[in-house]
């Protein structure tokens, strides 16, 4: 279980730094053309992530690290510690503030109350956070799955994002329990999820299985929104199962919000073919690697 643990929430920090170089592209003839086939860290190439540099994360990240410091510091999740260590992060953060975390900084500033302050954001980024609570809480369902919608309707309180947290919480839980993501996925959207929204994203990734993964994308969309990257996500996953690096790579080749499908993929098949899986270059080169390790030692 361990080695499962941590390939999922290192599996889930390299999905989001190997997207940084090419995050928020969308024209894919671009990555083409600056980079050919992305298999390693980069600089960013888009203005949005100006002081950043390869290994490092992206405002995803970054705040998933915030996560992990502070279930560090809680010895779990702590809703209003992690409220409180969010707010005074963001004040000072000199990377992006996308529109969500601006909205959810204002509203604390204005109403005071930092658990209520979440902006109704459909982006899949305010979710893709949550691989520190699944470790801490891996033994417990019902915990881990109220603590990662608490973290995620901090910033991202709306119903699709809350479910697709739901569903994500759940599938991982059973992945590192042993079992295969794409037979966990069906039987999630058939039991939990059956006849939501939800169910029906999942199943048009699920159905696109093997398909190329730039057409599929560009198909269901390269944005932010759960709408159009939970389908992608669900593709990458059943896609490439057994093969954590190729996934990755066609994420990032596919362009767009690259970042929050990485960061849910990779902790997924990290989760299920453990952290030997993940190339020893990326784990390597990933900056924070050593914070990392050593915030992992004081929860274990």
């Amino acid at each position: 279980m361990k080695e499962k643990k941590r390939g999922m929430i290192l599996g889930s920090f390299v999905g989001d730094a190997m997207a940084l170089g090419t995050h928020w592209v969308y024209n894919t003839n671009v990555i083409d053309k600056k980079f050919g086939r992305v298999e390693q860290y980069l600089d960013p190439l888009a203005s949005y992530h100006k002081g950043k540099s390869k290994g490092d994360f992206t405002h995803y990240g970054d705040q998933a690290l915030l996560l992990l410091e502070s279930v560090c510091g809680s010895s779990g999740f702590d809703r209003m510690a992690f409220a409180r260590a969010w707010q005074s992060f963001i004040d000072g953060y000199e990377g992006y503030r996308d529109k969500a975390t601006q909205t959810t900084i204002e509203n604390m500033s204005s109403a005071g109350d930092l658990l209520e302050s979440g902006s109704s954001s459909d982006d899949l980024g305010g979710a893709a956070r949550i691989a520190a609570i699944l470790y801490a809480h891996s033994q417990d369902l019902d915990t881990a799955i109220v603590a990662a919608k608490y973290q995620t309707a901090l910033s991202h309180n709306n119903p699709e994002v809350l479910a697709v947290t739901d569903f994500f919480v759940r599938l991982v839980m059973r992945v590192m329990a042993g079992e295969k993501p794409a037979a966990i996925i069906s039987d999630l959207i058939e039991n939990q999820f059956k006849n939501t929204n939800l169910a029906e994203s999942v199943e048009m990734g699920l159905a696109s299985q093997g398909k190329d993964t730039r057409t599929v994308i560009a198909e269901f969309g390269q944005m932010c929104s759960v709408e159009a990257a939970t389908p992608g996500c669900i593709h990458l996953i059943v896609s490439y199962e057994n093969n954590f690096k190729e996934a990755l790579v066609e994420n990032v080749m596919a362009g767009g919000d690259s970042a929050a499908r990485g960061m849910f993929v990779g902790m997924v098949l990290g989760a299920y073919l453990g952290i030997d899986a993940i190339p020893g270059e990326w784990l390597a080169n990933l900056n924070a690697r050593k914070r990392i390790e050593e915030l992992l030692a004081s929860l274990d």
